[in-house]
């Protein structure tokens, strides 16, 4: 049972990394530049990623439907506040007050959003990923409210640091935000087929278009004097004992079989290439981001097909 479910959960993975190589390659051979790079990614964050969310949320979101809807953003910050507290634990092992903000920023956000997203899509049957996506992207909501705003002290906490209030209205949060408002007021119903189809084409667009600039940013990182006891003790926390302690607890309480599942991905998933992002954006000198990010990302083929064959014995989705 435990190989099959492997199989099947290691296919889906397999199928995440042959895009995200094929982005890999693609900057490693320069035929995509940087700023080419910088252009896709800008061009998923603000662009089809929010179209995806948009017509996800007008067409198959309602407040009757989901009367819970606020729990998965509070979900979100549980997450990262579960990764604060074990991070918490094993930050004393790593020396100097740089290393030990970045140490935990690495175990406290993940890559919430792409391959959350990627791994959906190839993982659950049609009918049941569109409800499994809008549980992500209210999760999301909450995610990125706190990514850059919790998330940016944490990593930049000294003087020399300005806090971009701007930053915690990206084009995915306030997506989401129109979207339940047009819900809310019942506008959604209004929205006709000659809109929506073209802004649903532009948002089917994100998943391998996010999944390249996930295997672009890989490329563009730089492995030196790696810190092996502080990429040890990250791929143990992050890729190891949280999502374990995640999967005791969802075995324990038996949550909602789609609930669970996205808790238990969202648990397991590498560190936040957006961390990245921020390093380079506040100008900081990257001590263990890169290297953080890269070898989760790798270590991760391994860990994710494990934890989500795990999850799919206990708990089989019907």
């Amino acid at each position: 049972m435990l190989l099959e479910s492997f199989r099947a959960t290691g296919l889906a993975v397999a199928q995440i990394f042959i895009l995200g190589v094929i982005g890999y390659i693609l900057v490693k051979k320069d035929i995509l530049g940087l700023c080419g790079l910088d252009t896709l990614s800008r061009l998923a964050i603000e662009v089809t990623l929010p179209a995806m969310i948009f017509c996800q949320l007008i067409r198959d979101f309602s407040f009757q439907l989901y009367p819970d809807w606020w729990i998965y953003p509070l979900m979100s910050i549980a997450v990262t506040i579960a990764g604060l507290a074990v991070g918490a634990i094993f930050v004393f092992f790593i020396n100097g007050h740089q290393k030990k903000a970045q140490f935990l920023s690495l175990v406290a956000f993940q890559n919430s959003g792409y391959l959350p997203l990627a791994l959906v899509a190839a993982l659950i049957p049609p009918e049941q990923a569109g409800t499994i996506f809008i549980y992500l992207f209210l999760f999301l909501l909450g995610f990125n409210l706190v990514m850059f705003s919790l998330g940016v002290y944490i990593l930049f906490l000294d003087k020399g640091s300005k806090f971009e209030w701007h930053s915690l209205f990206s084009p995915p949060v306030v997506a989401t935000l129109a979207s339940l408002f047009l819900v809310w007021v019942g506008l959604n119903k209004f929205v006709p087929d000659f809109v929506f189809k073209p802004i649903k084409l532009v948002g089917d667009c994100t998943l391998p278009l996010a999944i390249f600039v996930v295997g672009g940013n890989l490329a563009q990182i730089r492995l030196k004097n790696i810190d092996k006891k502080a990429m040890s003790l990250l791929v143990l926390v992050k890729l190891v004992i949280l999502p374990l302690a995640g999967l005791l607890f969802l075995v324990k309480f038996r949550m909602p079989e789609l609930i669970g599942l996205l808790l238990l991905i969202e648990l397991a998933v590498p560190s936040a290439t957006t961390l990245s992002a921020l390093v380079r954006h506040y100008k900081k000198e990257d001590l263990l981001i890169s290297q953080g990010v890269f070898l989760t990302h790798l270590a991760g083929i391994i860990t994710l097909p494990l934890f989500l064959s795990l999850y799919f014995m206990f708990i089989v989705i019907k």
